[in-house]
């Protein structure tokens, strides 16, 4: 007997009901948000971070110049993408110039915006944190020149545990974070307007737990868990982050990519 179709419905709209808080950049929201929407669940979306241009673009560029010299090349995102590729068409540079590079990518995400490129990608790693990424390479780059294009902060695991391996690590800076102080007054309205108050908030690195905390207090923080709002992580180093921050994690994602988050949205447990 074919079930109602109403309670069919419900069966795939797991998040009806609830509100999803999404702090990605702008440009880079609706890829969690249109899957959560699919999901049943309400959208608010308020930035947590704020890409920008590096101060300087000299040291990449000079990268880029001499690419010829590097064995590897790693990118650990696809704003490292894009802001790499924003300056091989600024510098004019052909893509045959990168065509001997062996290239490692944080996570399929980034390795489809590389291919987009018309570039092939040779290493991406099991789980997609750069403590895997070093697992990967450990054994393959001893005595050969990698170069780095990451945001201006980040964690240094990378550049350092290469250079133990035997490798020459040039980290240039190809972008960086900040948090975009206008999201400041719309987070904090959200939080105590029982109309718009988040459910569920989620978070997508660990700029993201730092900024969220940093945009509210940490004291409003810790209120708003209080009160029922249940905290998504993307992976184990987003988690070990909120965690720092005193703050708790109700689900993490066992795949380290957006569809991961939003998949693992449907086991948390709203009180």
């Amino acid at each position: 007997m074919t079930p109602p179709r109403k309670a069919s419905k419900t069966k795939h709209l797991p998040l009806k009901g609830q509100r999803v808080l999404i702090g990605r950049a702008k440009h880079q929201a609706s890829a969690l948000s249109e899957q959560v929407k699919a999901l049943g669940a309400q959208v608010l979306e308020i930035p947590f971070i704020e890409i920008r241009k590096p101060r300087s673009y000299r040291p990449l560029d000079e990268a880029l110049t001499n690419i010829r010299n590097y064995d590897w090349l790693i990118l650990t995102s696809v704003n490292g993408v894009e802001a790499v590729w924003e300056r091989v068409q600024k510098l004019r540079l052909s893509l045959t110039a990168f065509k001997h590079l062996r290239i490692a990518a944080i996570g399929p995400a980034t390795k489809k915006a590389i291919v987009a490129r018309g570039l092939t990608v040779q290493v991406v790693p099991k789980q997609y944190v750069a403590e895997s990424v070093v697992k990967s390479l450990h054994k393959r780059v001893a005595g050969k020149r990698v170069l780095l294009a990451r945001a201006r902060v980040a964690r240094d695991v990378i550049p350092r545990e290469l250079r133990k391996a035997g490798a020459v690590v040039d980290v240039a800076e190809a972008y960086e974070t900040v948090v975009p102080k206008s999201s400041s007054d719309r987070l904090r309205k959200a939080l105590r307007n029982p109309n718009l108050c988040p459910t569920i908030a989620t978070f997508t690195s660990s700029s993201m737990a730092r900024n969220f905390v940093a945009l509210v207090g940490a004291r409003s923080a810790q209120q708003a868990v209080g009160k029922g709002l249940r905290l998504a992580s993307i992976g184990t180093v987003t988690s070990a982050t909120l965690r720092e921050l005193g703050l708790p994690v109700h689900v993490e994602a066992k795949q380290f990519t957006i569809p991961g988050l939003a998949k693992v949205l449907t086991r948390i447990r709203l009180s």
